[in-house]
């Protein structure tokens, strides 16, 4: 079934809502695609007809196993050219969400399935996404937690980020925080959540709770 730009674009949406609130809403869907209640309408309605979504007016849609499947190849995709961007042209993983959103919508399954094997057949992305394979199964973290649970002395390494907004991405750049890098919790302070971290070359950091609870973590012993 050849599925257009605009399409992916509302079935990846559909999959991330469903996924995070059990069911995509109309307003939801707007507000991600920046579009208005009726286009989204619209569209659920020709996505319905077509087999990719299950849509109840005033309820919101749910994908189908096809719908699904097209999703999670777009996905797939997104995360796949990121990796690219990040360690083959040396992008900075604050600037490739948009180049990505771009590339997501060219290359057949046999290109697709190409790129992943001469990236190494990566299983996250740059922001540490898992990225799906190509019967579209996606191997979740085990052991993560937010950074905002370590205990003061906790070593860990920082392996996502719940949100890979730019400006989020950046902030943590002047942090000097990377992805794959180990930390020690130094100290948390009470008084407003906020923790002290230090780096392998023993710099110190200060993060806020907001910052701290959006960056994800894997504890070492």
């Amino acid at each position: 079934m050849e599925v257009s730009v605009s399409q992916e674009n509302y079935l990846k949406t559909i999959l991330k809502l469903e996924r995070s609130e059990g069911i995509a809403s109309n307003q939801a869907i707007a507000q991600n695609l920046d579009s208005t209640p009726a286009a989204v309408t619209g569209m659920l309605r020709k996505l319905c007809e077509e087999g990719l979504v299950e849509y109840e007016a005033y309820q919101g849609a749910k994908l189908t196993q096809v719908g699904e499947q097209h999703a999670l190849s777009t996905v797939r995709k997104h995360r796949l050219w990121e990796v690219f961007l990040v360690e083959k042209l040396n992008f900075r993983w604050d600037t490739v969400h948009q180049l990505a959103e771009e590339l997501e919508h060219i290359g057949n399954e046999d290109f697709v399935n190409r790129l992943a094997e001469f990236l190494g057949n990566p299983l996250f992305d740059p922001h540490g996404d898992p990225i799906p394979d190509a019967a579209g199964n996606i191997r979740e973290r085990v052991d993560v937690v937010f950074s905002s649970e370590a205990e003061a002395g906790t070593m860990f390494v920082v392996c996502g980020v719940s949100d890979s907004s730019d400006e989020f991405l950046r902030h943590l750049n002047r942090l000097g925080i990377e992805l794959g890098s180990k930390y020690h919790a130094v100290e948390r302070f009470e008084f407003d959540g906020s923790m002290e971290w230090s780096n392998n070359q023993g710099a110190r950091i200060l993060i806020s709770s907001g910052v701290s609870e959006k960056i994800l973590i894997q504890v070492h012993a």
